[in-house]
């Protein structure tokens, strides 16, 4: 979670669009030698706290940590004090360097382009967060197996989807902490079909082309093992 030159624009970037409340990451500060900026995300801002190493010792405020592993124990129990208003950030999730993507993408991701040496500024209005897709899908119904073309967006956990491109309001979000299964589906007399398994329904969706039906797939997919490893370390953690 040590992001080497990354400048202070792109660290609040980063957070923003791919972190959650309490990532972190430390970065070299611009000010001077042998200081550096631990950016800290809260609910929606990035906070920059500085971190002086003194050649034997790590320099926060009036406290002074041997390492920067003690340092992280210390603020994942004791919450930092994020701004004037008196927010408190807890350290929870260290933003790594080489983040875990999934294997497709159709345009350029904030992190990726981070490493790439473009500029921040250019990317950053439009930078699509991590693990997002969008696109039409069509859709069998629930009670009239009629099917109707649907906008579909996925962001974060969420897979939404709309009457069309331009409706502001979604027919319906569905929650993929929820989801047991995503697989290609046989069963239609369509093409390039796939479903998604809930516990009370079973959504069958068909997209244009196999390619296509195969990204939603994979996306879909590694979503649903990043929800189970997140579980996973929960429970671990509360077991412990």
């Amino acid at each position: 979670w040590y992001h080497d030159n990354l400048t202070r624009h792109a660290a609040e970037a980063l957070l923003l669009s791919n972190g959650q409340d309490g990532s972190y990451l430390l970065r070299k500060s611009n000010e001077k030698e042998h200081l550096y900026s631990l950016s800290v995300r809260g609910k929606d801002s990035v906070k920059h706290f500085h971190i002086e190493y003194t050649g034997t010792s790590f320099k926060f405020g009036f406290n002074e940590f041997s390492s920067l592993k003690e340092l992280v124990m210390h603020f994942a129990n004791q919450p930092l004090i994020g701004s004037e208003t008196g927010t408190l950030i807890v350290l929870k999730h260290p933003y790594p360097r080489q983040v875990e993507e999934p294997s497709i993408y159709e345009s350029v991701r904030v992190h990726t382009a981070m490493q790439t040496g473009r500029t921040e500024s250019d990317l950053v209005p439009n930078a699509p967060s991590l693990g997002t897709k969008e696109g039409y899908l069509i859709k069998q119904g629930k009670i009239v197996k009629n099917w109707k073309t649907r906008w579909f967006t996925l962001h974060r956990n969420e897979l939404k989807y709309f009457k069309d491109q331009t409706a502001t309001e979604p027919i319906r979000a569905l929650d993929l902490t929820e989801c047991s299964a995503v697989q290609f589906d046989y069963s239609q007399e369509r093409v390039n079909c796939f479903c998604l398994v809930f516990p009370l329904r079973t959504y069958y969706l068909c997209a244009k082309t196999g390619i296509e039906a195969d990204e939603w797939i994979k996306i879909l997919r590694w979503k649903l093992s990043r929800i189970r490893k997140e579980l996973e370390e929960r429970n671990a953690t509360l077991s412990s």
